[in-house]
């Protein structure tokens, strides 16, 4: 074999990549995921301005989150059916130019009037294309991580973290030289919109990683369809969307109420809560780094029950401990019980490619419950005893999380996995 020969078929996967192109799909995966990051936690971060600026009680935030989650919930619902019909890429990349402009009006009725109504509009729009394209990018990422044959998902997790991250931090700048929400939504909606139209031409086709079909065609039959709605009578599915739910609900009460429960229950400026928001999504961002290691070495059942128990630590510590110093190191503790439950529940969820896109969309549609209950949920308790105490709510759904993360169980022991990828897998770089 001809030296050049032999160097491209080292450097080909199983599934007829070169490495370039595997590695440009990875990174083009995490630029995207950093962009989800950063469009929402630049408008959580802002919560409290928009609470100031509608006039809201606790209750009416909890109505006005609730048009997010559920535009989400109809995206979810959507999402297996538009993903097989159009691929994850082209999904991906109208989801992420739409989502921006439901940002944008969001920020404009929290701003222009304001008007509750035109935010809760952008809201329910944004929401409903971010829950398409969250399910399109954990397909998209699950089908690269089997392409490069190790656990990759947290770390595609981590960008989504570290992009709130940088979200969090320009929130506290724009909320500390008092930027307006409208000018500070338009601004990150454009980035978004620029960002994922570059990152999404390196995006390879999911059926490339062992799916048996390509994208349906126009004629796909009632029968496909009737396929993918059965994922929903499958025990399994149904359990690893009760670990997605669970640490779904403990990632996202901190993102809708965090900011708020600090400048509500410790007595913090609107600005630190903000930080706090920083705090916990970077305590995240660690925790999805430091996590790959673990999971490969473990598996994901010793991890997500360790991950379960630094939680319900932390949401102690932020719910009893009246120091808000001492409050923020339970932040920490929640940030990093909270990273890898939803991430793992995906990768999970697409261990067999032949039903990646179905699965996914069913469990992330089951976590996504946790947004859709959580926020009306927690606003009408928080209005009758206190947000502190309303977030205890979160420590049920953790346990039972917890209690069955067995059904995320991968197909091969964690101890097995790399010899089987020394085998089908050429050699792997970060």
């Amino acid at each position: 074999m001809p030296k050049a020969t032999a160097a491209r078929a080292a450097n080909t996967y199983a599934d007829g990549l070169l490495r370039h192109q595997v590695v440009a799909w990875r990174n083009a995966n995490f630029v995207i995921f950093g962009l989800c990051g950063l469009g929402m936690a630049s408008w959580v971060a802002r919560v409290p301005a928009v609470r100031d600026g509608l006039q809201a009680s606790t209750l009416e935030m909890g109505r006005l989150i609730f048009g997010l989650a559920a535009g989400s919930i109809v995206g979810l619902l959507a999402s297996s059916h538009i993903i097989a019909r159009f691929g994850a890429a082209t999904t991906m990349a109208w989801c992420l130019t739409v989502g921006p402009i439901g940002l944008t009006i969001a920020g404009i009725g929290a701003t222009v009037g304001p008007s509750f109504a035109v935010t809760f509009g952008g809201l329910a729009l944004f929401g409903a294309a971010f829950g398409i394209g969250d399910v399109a990018t954990n397909v998209s990422g699950a089908a690269n991580e089997r392409v490069l044959h190790r656990t990759v998902m947290p770390l595609f997790h981590a960008a989504f973290s570290f992009g709130t991250m940088i979200g969090a931090g320009l929130g506290a700048l724009a909320e500390s030289i008092g930027l307006p929400i409208g000018i500070h939504t338009g601004i990150i909606s454009i980035v978004m919109i620029a960002g994922t139209l570059i990152a999404v031409r390196f995006v390879q086709s999911e059926h490339l990683a062992g799916e048996e079909t390509g994208p349906a065609s126009d004629d796909d039959s009632e029968a496909t369809w009737r396929n993918r709605l059965s994922i929903w009578r499958d025990p399994r599915t149904l359990l690893i969307g009760l670990i997605a739910l669970g640490m779904a609900f403990a990632e996202g009460s901190a993102n809708d109420w965090l900011a708020l429960a600090m400048v509500d229950g410790h007595g913090v400026s609107n600005a630190s809560g903000a930080v706090v928001l920083g705090v916990f999504v970077t305590a995240m961002t660690v925790g999805r780094i430091a996590g790959v290691p673990l999971l490969d070495r473990f598996g994901r059942v010793p991890v997500l029950r360790t991950s379960s128990l630094l939680a319900v630590l932390g949401l102690l510590t932020v719910i009893f401990v009246p120091s808000a110093g001492v409050a923020v190191f339970g932040v920490v503790l929640w940030g990093l019980g909270s990273a890898l439950g939803f991430p793992v529940g995906m990768s999970a969820a697409a261990d067999d490619p032949r039903t990646a896109a179905a699965r996914v969309s069913a469990v992330a549609t089951i976590g996504y419950c946790a947004f859709l209950v959580g926020p009306p949920l927690i606003g009408f308790l928080g209005e009758h005893f206190g947000l502190l105490h309303a977030l205890l709510v979160v420590l049920v759904l953790v346990a039972i999380a917890a209690l069955v993360s067995h059904a995320a169980r991968e197909p091969h022991p964690a101890g097995a996995r790399a010899a089987v990828d020394s085998v089908e897998a050429p050699p792997r770089y970060l």
